[in-house]
């Protein structure tokens, strides 16, 4: 029987890497509520069978590795709904990519894992890690190709992100500092992606603006950029299920748009 003391030990492990689970599993499926119900499931797994959470692994690593095992071996979970609508197209389309390739891609480039860890995790071998990423990236480029909205007050970051979009075959529809800024430019051109900081010129918040901007032009996928992504990690309200952490490598940016771009949704993050 597990000792007292191993069971604080991953305890504290989980509690400490559980808001990156989240951010990987709502990437993973789309949304917030299906995200963390995989989250949910995994975390029931590993208190009903402490086996599935392995101590000879990095505590990350094994977290991931047993979220990986519920992914893999359940049918999609939702959270008490049948999908519908864009989500329920965004599951055929999902579908019909291949086996683990977005699993890979979204563990390298969103959470930083090595190709070791992820072999780790998905229990394959680094040289078929590395063939699924590389064809995650044709796949997800593949996709779709639509026009987005940057709402950054950083000059040099906000060059940098259109460049970025722009090389993916994406329009920028243009470039916003604040959140009165950002509403005038949807207006104008309306969206298919909403790129945005947390924090804007004017002290204006970006996830007000984007507020705005679903309110007055629907459903739409959003990132969100922050120096602070545990301050929107918390479990205690809406958030969104695409979020880059600041310094962001060009590659994290490139898979955020591609995987938000492939769901073609998003859940509003309430102020």
């Amino acid at each position: 029987m597990m000792t007292s003391t191993l069971q604080a030990d991953i305890s504290s492990a989980v509690a400490a890497h559980l808001p990156y689970l989240r951010r990987y599993a709502r990437a993973l499926t789309g949304s917030q509520s299906s995200g963390d119900t995989y989250a949910v499931a995994t975390l029931e797994m590993i208190l009903a069978d402490r086996d599935s959470f392995r101590t000879d692994l990095p505590p990350k690593v094994a977290l991931f590795q047993a979220m990986h095992a519920i992914w893999t071996t359940s049918a999609p979970i939702s959270a008490g709904l049948a999908p519908s609508g864009i989500e329920a197209a965004a599951q055929a389309h999902l579908a019909k990519l291949t086996p683990d390739t977005r699993e890979a891609l979204l563990l390298s480039t969103v959470e930083g894992f090595s190709t070791q860890e992820i072999a780790q995790i998905m229990g394959q071998s680094a040289s078929e890690v590395s063939a699924l990423i590389d064809i995650a990236h044709l796949e997800m480029a593949a996709s779709v190709a639509g026009r987005i909205l940057i709402i950054e007050d950083e000059p040099i970051i906000a060059m940098d992100l259109q460049s970025i979009v722009t090389e993916m075959g994406h329009e920028v529809t243009g470039v916003a500092r604040t959140r009165d800024g950002a509403v005038k430019l949807a207006q104008a051109a309306q969206p298919d992606l909403i790129l945005a900081d947390i924090q804007l010129a004017d002290k204006s918040s970006g996830i007000d603006a984007v507020n705005d901007l679903l309110m007055e032009l629907g459903e739409r996928p959003v990132i969100f950029i922050t120096a602070f992504p545990e301050r929107l990690l918390t479990g205690a309200k809406p958030e969104p299920a695409f979020l880059i952490t600041k310094p962001y490598a060009e590659e994290q940016v490139r898979s955020a748009v591609g995987q938000a771009m492939f769901f073609a949704s998003t859940e509003t993050l309430l102020a």
